[in-house]
């Protein structure tokens, strides 16, 4: 018995320093990463070309296709082992000339105020419209004065992010649907237009435009929907107070246009030992036309490409096939990502883990997992590991736009989390740009990704599919 006793012991001690032994190497090698990513980086030189020499990347567009053929030239040269596009069909949608809008409290007296048409809004008539302004708070105040406060009018939703919220994309969510929905509810009830309310904690003059859509409304039941900034929201929703029958007035000349061909752009190293099951990192290539699409999502496609450079420069041979997608149009439709699990899955190929970043070029805090909760154990044994470098907020949660249709009961999806709260200071307006993202929080963003990457190639997950 005592002998017995004796190698449980022995067998205890060699297990944990076995243990110890393997987080060393890991933390060794996370130190590795992120010294290459903070040292040599090259996602803020890719971000500055996509960002300034390309600018806004709205899907159909010039901008788009640029994007598309320098993204792949980059990772061409990184010498993976395959770079390639996949076709995908993407809607054409297209601003035209700036909007222009103002309000009359008394007659004579106009307020010019800042708007933007929202993505894939129809037009307003020929000369712009205007018309009396009714406001709501939300989708149920609009049906609870139904028709006959409603008809002929153009509907101002006036419903803020919920400033209580730490979590700025929770209070982003609480209101979207407004935005998402607010011109096919308003023209069921006879609406002229739409104007809705920036989804933005900031009090600022810039609009946040953002996709929206009519359902399977004809043509000619389509109003035309635009969103006005929060500090213009405040002044009309103050001129509407002291007079309910203010009339607006605004002018937008946005068309759109039959679909087209763009691509998904897709870079691999392939794995040594499972090269059929794949571990995916991407972000969306596309961006509004506003502003040039830096955080959104320039930041994440450019960390998602620098997750296979890191691992070429360290010479890093994984033993799972590492891929890149950079998506094309998730702003107004997610076809790229669709069509991506689509061909994924008519190939059969099993992808194990896929992370997105999407949230911005902040500094990260960690991530979210869509996850069971025997995967999520595993994880949370990893957080000791990004502790160092204050990553270490993992919850589960959602992942990403792009990644979800990839979702199967044995993979696990994340997504990049990054302080969100100047976030939605930029998202969607014209002051998405380059300068409004700082070099080092971007690297350390890129580096993080590359770890938990590492990890999973390295480990796997529990429910990892056995050929």
């Amino acid at each position: 018995m005592k002998q017995f006793i004796f190698l449980l012991i022995i067998l205890s001690i060699s297990l944990t320093t076995f243990a110890q032994k393997v987080n060393q190497q890991d933390s060794i090698m996370l130190r590795k990463i992120f010294d290459e990513a903070l040292v040599n980086g090259k996602s803020y030189d890719w971000l500055e070309h996509l960002s300034n020499s390309i600018g806004g990347r709205l899907s159909g567009s010039l901008e788009a296709e640029r994007a598309v053929s320098y993204t792949k030239e980059e990772l061409e040269e990184l010498g993976l082992d395959k770079v390639w596009l996949q076709p995908v069909m993407v809607p054409k949608w297209v601003r035209g000339v700036n909007e222009y809008a103002y309000f009359e409290s008394t007659t004579g007296n106009s307020t010019v105020v800042n708007i933007c048409a929202l993505g894939g809004s129809a037009p307003t008539p020929e000369g712009g419209l205007k018309a009396n302004i009714v406001e709501v708070k939300g989708l149920e105040e609009l049906a609870a004065l139904g028709k006959e406060k409603i008809e002929g009018k153009i509907v101002f939703y006036n419903r803020p992010m919920n400033p209580k919220l730490i979590q700025t994309f929770e209070a982003y969510g609480g209101c979207v649907d407004q935005r998402y929905a607010g011109a096919m509810e308003a023209s069921k009830f006879g609406a002229t237009g739409v104007i809705v309310r920036s989804m933005s904690l900031k009090i600022d003059e810039h609009p946040h435009t953002g996709t929206m859509t009519y359902g399977d409304l004809p043509l000619e039941d389509r109003i035309p929907a635009a969103a006005i900034s929060t500090k213009d929201a405040n002044l009309l929703s103050g001129a509407l107070k002291l007079n309910p029958k203010t009339t607006f007035y605004f002018n937008q000349t946005c068309r759109a246009f039959p679909d087209v061909e763009s691509f998904n752009v897709i870079g691999e190293i392939t794995g040594s030992m499972y090269p059929e099951k794949v571990i995916v990192v991407g972000g969306h290539l596309d961006s509004w036309d506003m502003g040039d699409g830096a955080h959104d999502d320039g930041a994440g496609c450019v960390q998602s490409m620098e997750v296979l450079r890191l691992f070429k420069r360290l010479d890093y041979k994984p033993k799972h096939t590492i891929r890149v997608v950079l998506f094309m149009n998730e702003e107004n439709g997610l076809r790229g990502a669709r069509k991506y699990a689509e061909v994924a899955e008519n190939n059969n190929e099993k992808h194990i883990f896929a992370l997105e970043s999407d949230a911005g070029g902040f500094t990260p805090r960690g991530f979210s997992f869509q996850s069971s909760d025997e995967d999520f154990k595993q994880i949370e044994n990893w957080k000791p590991l990004f502790e160092p470098y204050l990553v270490h907020y993992f919850v589960q949660g959602g992942s990403g736009a792009d990644v979800a249709p990839l979702k199967k009961d044995y993979n696990v999806m994340a997504g990049l989390r990054p302080d969100s709260q100047r976030y939605f200071d930029y998202h969607h307006a014209h002051t998405d740009t380059f300068d409004k993202v700082n070099k080092r929080e971007l690297e350390l963003g890129g580096a993080a990704m590359t770890s938990l990457i590492y990890l999973y190639d390295k480990y796997g997950t529990v429910n990892d599919p056995v050929e």
